[in-house]
């Protein structure tokens, strides 16, 4: 099961489920685009779409991180693993936390792609990864942008994680300039059994390295499923 980043929309895991090759079966979450929900709320969302017919893995890219270690906290006796991509326990930028009062004045909607690119791409950047994501903010609202940053200002799973025990994968990207590295050495300190992965690429990692992160996803899965 695929939660998706900031935009909530699922569209951007196109290339990563397209090099996944039908191995699996993947339900990907999407959040709803324009209603201004916290995370607790999109838990919720998250919980209703959670497979009852059989064993499954939970990955929760950049955003959903604290939504898939709270569903992994739950122990669901079918959830067999956690993966967690370019993502953070809690806000992984704490110096920016006073300032969650101005992010209702943030031109979310109007920041120049140019910037998104360099923050989400860098050298990565190609015209088809710039397209899919101008595609996917286009259908998301400002108020829902606005809460869900909020929301990571704020967030704080820690305790959660400390209580998940199925298998724990880190996807960490070598070029990611928004979530920094010490994100993942607090994942691996709240869970030490959690395996850290880095890939080359920026933070869209299953979008820029799609073949790369799927042949380290396949991996963890038939292992977690092996484990059984």
């Amino acid at each position: 099961m695929l939660l998706p980043g900031l935009d909530g929309t699922g569209e951007l895991f196109a290339p990563f489920v397209a090099a996944l090759r039908s191995e699996f079966v993947v339900r990907v979450v999407r959040y709803p685009s324009t209603k201004p929900l916290s995370y607790e709320s999109l838990e919720s969302v998250a919980h209703a779409a959670l497979p009852s017919d059989g064993p499954y893995v939970v990955l929760g890219e950049s955003f959903s991180g604290p939504i898939a270690i709270s569903l992994a906290a739950a122990a669901s006796p079918q959830l067999k693993g956690l993966i967690l991509c370019c993502s953070f326990a809690r806000n992984p930028r704490p110096v920016f936390a006073p300032l969650r009062s101005l992010v209702n004045f943030l031109p979310v909607k109007l920041a120049p792609i140019a910037l998104l690119s360099h923050l989400l791409l860098g050298r990565f950047s190609t015209t088809a990864l710039r397209s899919a994501l101008i595609r996917a903010l286009a259908q998301v609202s400002t108020a829902a942008l606005r809460a869900r940053m909020r929301a990571i200002l704020s967030v704080n799973a820690s305790a959660q994680l400390r209580s998940v025990t199925v298998p724990v994968l880190y996807l960490r990207a070598s070029q990611d300039r928004l979530v920094p590295a010490r994100a993942s050495a607090q994942i691996v300190a709240l869970a030490p059994h959690a395996r850290v992965v880095e890939l080359e690429a920026p933070h869209f990692l299953l979008q820029a390295a799609p073949s790369e992160a799927a042949e380290v996803v396949r991996a963890f899965v038939h292992e977690v499923h092996a484990a059984v």
